[in-house]
């Protein structure tokens, strides 16, 4: 299994970068997983947001394999929980899927195109999170949802 996580941005600050590297670490023993990062634009320097949206999600789309299996984190998504989450993966898997990956876009949001190539949306709830936590939760409920689906203890 492999799980990628494409996101909008870069982590500056060291507790960001390291709170995502401990959850990379953790989740090496169950699944390859790597994080893509892909430059943010300034609407003001791109003429507008339409502009930055679609050069985004250009570079979102060319990090995708045309074969993975690609959800979307948005705030419209559908809510699961731990368990949920944990089940639904295992679901993909039996079925074929081996290659995730989950988009994070930017403080924008993203293009049609992202919206229109995701295979489905995932959201952590109604509220707004900054997008670099946002990035650590994924990659502990993608950890934590292995952890559940080997029936290891880690989510109680």
């Amino acid at each position: 299994m492999k799980f990628t996580i494409v996101a909008v941005g870069k982590l500056k600050e060291r507790f960001w970068t390291d709170a995502c590297a401990e959850y990379l670490k953790r989740l090496q023993p169950y699944a390859k997983t790597a994080v893509r990062e892909v430059a943010d634009v300034d609407p003001g320097r791109a003429g507008g947001v339409a502009t930055a949206r679609e050069r985004e999600g250009t570079a979102i789309l060319s990090a995708i394999a045309p074969s993975a299996y690609v959800v979307l984190l948005a705030i419209d998504g559908k809510q699961r929980s731990s368990e949920s989450l944990s089940r639904r993966i295992d679901a993909l898997a039996l079925d074929g899927a081996s290659d995730f990956v989950f988009v994070i876009g930017g403080s924008d949001g993203v293009s049609d195109a992202v919206r229109a190539r995701a295979d489905e949306t995932l959201s952590f709830g109604p509220l707004t999170l900054p997008h670099n936590l946002a990035r650590v939760v994924l990659l502990e409920q993608l950890y934590r949802a292995q952890k559940i689906s080997r029936g290891e203890p880690y989510h109680k």
